[in-house]
């Protein structure tokens, strides 16, 4: 263990493997201490034909006054769905209050995908991640999030010439890392990822597997997250973080439409 500790905030869904039911294996089995603080708690997640749903936000405060009699400090944050702006707003006093210093902040923007905001989501909420953002060391939004939050249209095709404009404009949001996935080139789908400290874009290419799962970009985030807290390049971070999706993507059978067996592939390397 490298001795991190990491606070994942974020949804639980008892059943599907997404949220923190997938990033608390994921960022334990690549050596993360892990916490978790759940926004919310959901029977299963969404992509069912019904859900229950139990908002967690009011136990914050005696989660806050256990934390600060047990002096816990944390010296990560890895943020995916949190749906409202008071969640935000909690999470900045997390931030405030319980943070080892230089702790840095990964935040999955988690509001759209393929053109449209999910349900439940509307442009004053994006405006709240807009500021939220400022806050983030690192920010993982997918092509959707990254227009929405740029205020620039989805195109059905994404260039570097596009790319390039997102990232100017996101710049202007956030003074930490930028890293857009779903990017594709040549029949290639990977990650445009912009460093505080250099001008040029760099891109990590690989595979696209014709297949679509709930979750899979929660594993990516915590597996980039894992890496980068442990000293790698955003880029060799995403690297390792697309092939280990791509494994989960291959190793999940036909039967299984709910989410990626990442189990097995966790397994596997074990062996």
């Amino acid at each position: 263990m490298n001795g991190k500790k990491v606070l994942a905030i974020q949804d639980i869904s008892c059943v599907g493997q997404c949220s923190i039911t997938a990033v608390l294996p994921v960022l334990s089995h690549f050596g993360m201490e892990t916490a978790i603080l759940p926004t919310a708690i959901l029977s299963n997640h969404t992509m069912y034909k019904k859900w229950s749903y139990f908002d967690f936000a009011p136990e914050f405060e005696n989660v806050f006054e256990a934390w600060r009699v047990n002096d816990i400090k944390f010296n990560g944050y890895v943020l995916g769905y949190l749906g409202s702006k008071r969640y935000m707003e909690l999470s900045e006093k997390i931030f405030n209050e319980f943070s080892e210093q230089g702790a840095k902040v990964i935040i999955d923007p988690v509001f759209g995908d393929n053109g449209k905001l999910y349900p439940g989501f509307d442009e004053k909420y994006v405006r709240a991640v807009r500021e939220f953002i400022s806050l983030a060391d690192v920010i993982v939004p997918n092509i959707t999030e990254a227009c929405f939050l740029a205020d620039m249209p989805v195109p059905e095709k994404c260039d570097k010439a596009y790319v390039e404009e997102l990232v100017a404009k996101l710049k202007t949001l956030t003074k930490g890392a930028i890293i857009i996935t779903g990017v594709e080139e040549n029949g290639k789908i990977g990650e445009a990822i912009a460093s505080p400290e250099s001008c040029a874009i760099e891109y990590v290419f690989d595979e696209k597997l014709p297949r679509f799962f709930h979750g899979t970009g929660d594993i990516f985030t915590a597996t980039h997250a894992a890496h980068w807290l442990n000293g790698a390049s955003h880029a060799e971070s995403c690297r390792v973080a697309g092939r280990f999706v791509a494994d989960c993507i291959r190793a999940t059978g036909d039967n299984h439409p709910y989410g990626v067996q990442f189990e097995d592939v966790m397994r596997s390397s074990l062996k």
